[in-house]
């Protein structure tokens, strides 16, 4: 009996010491703003050119559903990958916000580059996913180069200069910690991670 009571009691320690793990600026993440957001937040900097990002969408799906009440995950694709498309598919991405079809659209860009090959070309091959997943051609047309898109689209340029991103699958949290990728060796240790960012005051 008593050996089975040291034996839940250690199991009972596990999870608290994988809820508290040693996490240091320059080793798991870095300071890149003194201010940070007004809100608590996590953006992920990505292209849909990107190897890495494609191959980190279920783990950024598995860190958003475990991401505090009140916390939202912002996607800023960045337009420095795939040379003159690169920018295509940045406005790609806010048209799909715009017209509330990311979800689907996001999946089906990353599919259509980095399994079937079929990397788009030009605006017209974009303008093929997007109805090819549902959105009318007109509703795509009618947004590509609203001041609504052309807005957000300034807004991710701003955001990758502010922080100097230059190098994609990038997260920062509460506009202030960038987090290094490379540091990460879990799922559980980069949700725990991003939580411990969350939290942090200082």
């Amino acid at each position: 009996m008593k050996k089975i009571l040291c034996f839940l009691a250690a199991m009972l320690m596990i999870p608290m010491v994988h809820a508290a793990p040693e996490f240091k600026e320059g080793v798991n993440y870095e300071v890149v703003k003194q201010a940070g957001s007004a809100q608590p937040e996590v953006m992920e900097f990505f292209s849909y050119f990107c190897p890495h990002c494609f191959k980190f969408e279920p783990i950024v799906d598995d860190l958003q559903k475990s991401l505090p009440e009140g916390v939202t995950l912002k996607k800023n694709p960045v337009a420095f990958l795939g040379r003159e498309m690169g920018p295509e598919l940045q406005r790609a991405y806010a048209v799909a916000n715009l017209l509330k079809a990311e979800d689907k659209l996001t999946p089906a860009i990353f599919d259509a580059i980095h399994v079937k090959r079929q990397v788009p070309q030009s605006r017209n091959d974009v303008e093929k996913i997007f109805v090819d997943n549902g959105v009318p051609a007109e509703e795509f047309t009618g947004a590509v180069d609203s001041f609504a898109v052309s807005g957000m689209v300034a807004q991710f340029d701003r955001n990758t200069e502010t922080y100097n991103v230059r190098g994609v699958p990038a997260f920062l949290v509460n506009g202030k910690y960038m987090v290094k990728i490379e540091s990460i060796t879990s799922q559980e240790q980069f949700n725990q991670l991003v939580k411990f960012l969350l939290a942090k005051k200082d």
